[in-house]
């Protein structure tokens, strides 16, 4: 009888260390997963901004302003503009 308590006792106290190492464990990683999403989340802030930065740095008359002040550049005249048709079997965008 007194070899079964001590049997049983070494089970618990197995169960109940393995118990506690499992709690841990989860804990570490919810605690992981918590920072994770923080850091989801600010890269999705971090996104938009950049997200916003290239529309403007894209504006059409940005672009214009800057080929003409930096770059000296122009519209050529309608005399200089040349069509070039598509070729045959080529999509068209």
């Amino acid at each position: 009888m007194v070899r079964l308590n001590l049997i049983l006792l070494a089970v618990l106290i197995a169960c109940a260390l393995a118990l506690v190492t499992s709690q841990h464990q989860a804990r570490k990683l919810y605690v992981e997963l918590q920072k994770d999403q923080e850091l989801a989340k600010q890269l999705e802030v971090e996104w938009g901004q950049l997200e916003l930065e290239q529309g403007t740095w894209a504006m059409h008359a940005r672009v214009e302003r800057l080929a003409t002040q930096a770059l000296g550049m122009r519209v050529p005249p309608p005399s200089r503009i040349q069509v070039v048709p598509p070729a045959a079997g080529e999509a068209r965008p």
